[in-house]
């Protein structure tokens, strides 16, 4: 047989393009339409729709950036269309190529009943099947223009991201409003023939069956009269049932569909248009439920749920109709899809205790997952977190975007600082938005990594990012195949059902040990400096408003304010979406995340004010409060009292140019350049600075990635760097022992104050810098005499160790990376710590001396600041204060002490005596995270904390208030039932732990 198929293949793209898919619409007319822009934000439903509209023409342009426009769209079904089925065809400008990134619309009934969401692949709304011919029809759309920020040209720097720069040109021009008949046949053989289509391009060209797919195309095209589509679709439809009933063989892969709309946050996008996509997508879901009787929709963020609850309780009713159906299913059981590197360990876990709760509160009901499709790589402290949750499985899907190395599984344990292992999945179809398309299910199947041993995987399928979902054509592609030869099977279930097919076929998956790094989107742990600056100060106040609520609670009877810690911590986790933490998002998210850190800082502020003059009572005398986990200045961690008086530091000239620092621990010297050149650990004998280098040195490197802007660093940027060695002024500090240090360059400016506290092994560094520069990262560089193979970062109730080499691609991947509050690196007997109170990335470079000693350099530089332009193009421009500190002969419990010193700084109270601790911990090594009162308002006192030093430890927990009794508890503040028991005397608890083990305690009061 001579080889045609090229010939029939192309004649299929031809055929459906320009006879089969337009008939699918055979007969319209037009609709009347009127149009209402509503000023400023978007407005009420029952304003919308009672608001009075101006006609407005198909083919004109409408919609300022970010406005809200109401149409009215009315018409009369024609007579002779009865017994049809009739469809409004709502096009408001739409690309089919980007859903969710263009203007969308919600469609109502007169009545203000919500009917389904409007995008660029669900322009549809139906009128009825069938029609009786002469109905009125009357729809209302409120039509959101928010305007394309990601383009077919990416990255180019806009002013459209934020609503005070994006003007008021028209961003759309209204493209069809029509009532149309709608021909079900047609659209069969259209589905048939694109699953048909899309199978046959993914099998070899030598197998049988494609062969046979082929020729029963052929026949089908044959059948079908180009003239007549609508008469012959059935004909054409009949000649491909045959090949579409031929069944999967036994050994296909199975992959379980979830219904799925991975909706950002905030991203393009603010805050307050999520709230409408959600609404959007929900509509459109609980409508597809309704159709479909075998689709399942997961949603997860319970943040967007409970927007849904607020904003929009028509469509919150159809939601839960179909989750009590068990159709539309909560997932993940946190309160938003949150990055999880930058997170500290208290927030990563309010996480999980508010979105589960939320999902029990609403429903009854409990996530077992983990969902995190879309997040920047995965700390390695979070397979405890998760466990402590009560739950035991993770998805994600981000880490097939790894530039180097290709990860080695899809389905797995995950192994974390403490030992816990997540049984993990890693959706082989390799996209958060599957659209059933047949390359995808091929490419699930073949890519699967676990071939052999397991054959079950997820794809979960919809239209993501801005929303939208899954749509009809989507599922009627997954039921042709359910069970088709050639592919993958395809079926529709929960996540649960996945999980638990999926871990009982393969009990004893691979495992993998520490972080999930994901190799790009690395410069997402520096943009945008004063949102992870309102991120870590927010964290510490909330530590410190519960702590100080809690105990003056207990001690005076404070009333503790339950619901307003509740609403905070929620609007914190939810600016931990991994969109606006990141710094990734447009100008108008972040400018709101400032503005909201500011509130809210002034609120737990006050908070904790009331509570401390509480405490402290009447009188002179200066109380220090000490909200860190370890003693300082002799007043107990979480206590307060008269603080001890310190040494002094001696500030004098140097030779040659600058100051010396002295206090008798450390000596700090500081040259002519305002560069530490020695950093001499006296009781030691030992220096800290490599020979021949020196520290505070300010690095500036040209920053602009081949792509995604804000959210990447490309190793090359390494490759020049300018040293900003030149100071304007080196001056004793206005407090006469320390020094000021003077720079500018290009069009910035630096402004630092080097201090050595008295008594203390720490040179505090803090800095000002004025940035007024463009695709530009700022670094700030600490040489160090240490020869380490091995450096520890902090991350969630713990640290974890990274190479300082570059053996492998894997490590040499790794050149910036996440820490909390501290990296240190050590020799045996004497290491070196760099503590910061608000910047997250970092790298950490080694180099062997050629001259001299030929001993080690090992580099730490913390990154400080970038300038990106997309999608913010004035990402970081302004004023950034941070405080840095370089602790020469730490240790990794001094690390651990240090961090928290710099993140929680003292407060001072007048007061009439000291006041003591609600609880105090007899063990350095075991930290305590959080002291609050119970959530469920009972008055007991909950105490979470963990071994902080990588050993074992045996803990004493001394609780100062009668104690009635003591639960070991999840996150949740629920008992375990599990062997971890505490020893209890009295007020005394013992424990046990194992190295980083996190462990909630509940103490009920006598």
């Amino acid at each position: 047989m001579h080889d045609d198929r090229s010939l029939v293949e192309a004649r299929l793209k031809r055929v459906l393009d320009e006879r089969i898919r337009p008939a699918v619409y055979p007969e319209s007319v037009p609709l009347e339409v009127a149009v209402w822009h509503a000023p400023g934000e978007p407005v009420p439903v029952a304003e919308g729709l009672a608001a009075e509209p101006e006609p407005i023409e198909v083919g004109a342009r409408w919609g300022a950036p970010w406005g809200t426009s109401w149409f009215r769209v009315t018409g009369t079904v024609p007579e002779a269309w009865a017994g049809r089925t009739v469809e409004a065809l709502l096009d408001l400008g739409f690309d089919e190529n980007m859903p969710g990134f263009q203007c969308e619309g919600l469609v109502y009934r007169p009545d203000g009943t919500p009917v389904k969401g409007l995008n660029p692949r669900n322009q549809w709304v139906r009128i009825g099947a069938p029609v009786a011919g002469g109905e009125e029809v009357r729809l209302h759309i409120e039509a959101a223009s928010n305007p394309v920020i990601l383009d077919y040209h990416p990255f180019l720097p806009t002013r459209l991201g934020d609503k005070d720069t994006a003007g008021s040109e028209p961003q759309y021009t209204l493209t069809r409003m029509d009532l149309a008949v709608f021909d079900e046949t047609v659209w069969q053989l259209v589905i048939d023939l694109e699953v048909l289509g899309e199978l046959m391009a993914e099998l070899p060209v030598d197998s049988a069956r494609r062969w046979e797919i082929l020729r029963a195309v052929e026949r089908a095209l044959d059948a079908v009269d180009l003239q007549d589509v609508n008469g012959t679709a059935e004909r054409a439809c009949a000649c491909l049932t045959d090949v579409l009933a031929s069944p999967a063989v036994p050994s296909a892969h199975r992959i379980s569909a979830v219904g799925h709309a991975h909706i950002d946050s905030a991203w393009l996008w603010p805050l307050r248009e999520t709230v409408r996509k959600v609404a959007r997508t929900t509509s459109n879901m609980t409508a597809l439920i309704e159709d479909q009787p075998e689709f399942v929709f997961a949603m997860s963020q319970a943040q967007q749920w409970a927007w849904v609850k607020e904003h929009r309780p028509e469509v919150w009713a159809r939601v839960k109709k179909a989750v009590a159906d068990g159709r539309f299913v909560p997932a993940g059981g946190m309160w938003v899809e949150s990055d999880t590197n930058m997170p500290g360990s208290e927030a990563m876990a309010r996480q999980f205790v508010h979105g589960k709760r939320f999902f029990l509160d609403e429903f009854g009901i409990e996530n077992d997952e983990a969902w995190l499709p879309d997040t920047f790589g995965f700390a390695a402290g979070l397979p405890q977190i998760i466990k402590a949750a009560g739950s035991k499985w993770l998805l994600t899907q981000k880490i097939s975007w790894s530039q180097t190395n290709k990860f080695p599984h899809h389905t797995f344990r995950w192994e974390g600082i403490d030992g816990t292992r997540i049984f993990t999945h890693f959706p082989p179809v390799d996209t958060y938005n599957c659209s059933m398309k047949g390359s995808e299910i091929a490419h699930a199947a073949r890519n699967f990594k676990d071939k052999g041993v397991a054959r079950h995987s997820l794809a979960p399928t919809g239209w993501g990012d801005g929303g939208g979902g899954t749509t009809r054509e989507m599922v009627a592609k997954a039921a042709r195949l359910r069970d088709l030869e050639g592919s993958a099977t395809v079926v529709w279930e929960t996540p649960e059902e996945f999980f638990e097919k999926a871990e009982a076929e393969y009990p004893e998956p691979p495992v993998w040990v520490g972080e999930l790094y994901l190799e790009l989107h690395r410069a997402t742990l520096t943009s945008q400096a004063k949102t992870k600056q309102g991120n870590r100060r927010s964290e510490h106040l909330l530590r410190e408003a519960e702590l100080w609520a809690a105990t003056a609670a207990v001690r005076v009877g404070f009333p503790y304010p339950y619901e307003d810690l509740d609403r905070i911590w929620k609007t914190v986790l939810l600016h931990q979406f991994h969109d606006i933490l990141p710094g990734s998002s447009i100008a108008w998210v972040h400018r709101e995340a400032r503005a909201t850190y500011e509130r809210i800082g002034a609120e737990l502020n006050g908070i904790i004010e009331a509570a401390q003059r509480a405490l402290a009572g009447a009188g002179t005398t200066e109380l220090l409060f000490n909200s860190a986990p370890h003693e300082r200045a002799g007043v107990p961690a979480g206590g307060a009292g008269t603080p001890a008086v310190a040494g002094g530091t001696a500030l004098t000239p140097r030779d040659g140019g600058g100051f010396v620092l002295d206090n008798g621990v450390l000596r700090i010297e500081v040259d002519a350049r305002g560069l530490v050149v020695s950093a001499y650990d006296i009781e030691a004998d030992r220096e800290t600075i490599a020979p021949g280098s020196a520290a505070n040195l300010l690095q500036l490197h040209p920053d602009f990635p081949n792509m995604w802007d804000a959210w990447d660093v490309d190793e090359f940027y390494r490759n020049t760097v300018t040293d900003l060695t030149e100071a304007d002024e080196v001056a004793p500090g206005e407090d006469g022992v320390s020094v000021r240090i003077v720079r500018s360059f290009g069009d910035s400016r630096v402004t630092q104050v080097l201090t050595l506290p008295p008594g203390e092994r720490r040179l505090v560094l803090d800095t000002e810098v004025d940035w007024h520069e463009t695709e530009k990262f700022l670094k700030l560089a600490f040489p160090l005499d240490v020869h380490a193979e091995r450096y520890a970062s902090e991350t969630q109730f713990g640290h974890f160790f990274r190479p300082t080499h570059t053996n492998t691609s894997w490590e040499a991947a790794k050149f910036e990376a996440c820490n909390h509050r501290f990296v240190y690196l050590e020799e045996p007997g004497w290491g070196a710590a760099v503590v910061n109170d608000s910047t997250y990335g970092h790298d950490v470079t080694r180099t062997v001396r050629t001259d001299g000693d030929r001993g080690t350099t090992t580099t730490v530089r913390v990154s400080l600041l970038r300038a990106p332009r997309f999608p913010d193009p004035e990402t970081d421009q302004g004023v950034h204060r941070f405080r840095h500190a370089l602790v020469p002969g730490a240790t990794i419990g001094d690390a651990v002490r240090e961090g928290w010193r710099l993140n929680l700084p003292e407060r001072h109270v007048t007061g009439s005596g000291q006041v003591a601790p609600l609880v105090t911990v007899g063990q350095e090594a075991v930290v305590v995270t959080a002291v609050k009162l119970a959530d469920d308002g009972s008055g007991d006192v909950v105490v979470r904390f963990h071994e902080a030093h990588g050993g074992r430890s045996r803990a004493t927990l001394t609780a100062g208030f009668e104690v009635a009794g003591v639960t070991v508890t999840d996150l949740l503040e629920r008992p375990l039932d599990d062997d971890t028991a505490p020893a209890v005397e009295g007020e005394r608890i013992t424990m046990r732990l194992r190295p980083f083990q996190l462990v909630t305690l509940r103490l009920r009061r006598a």
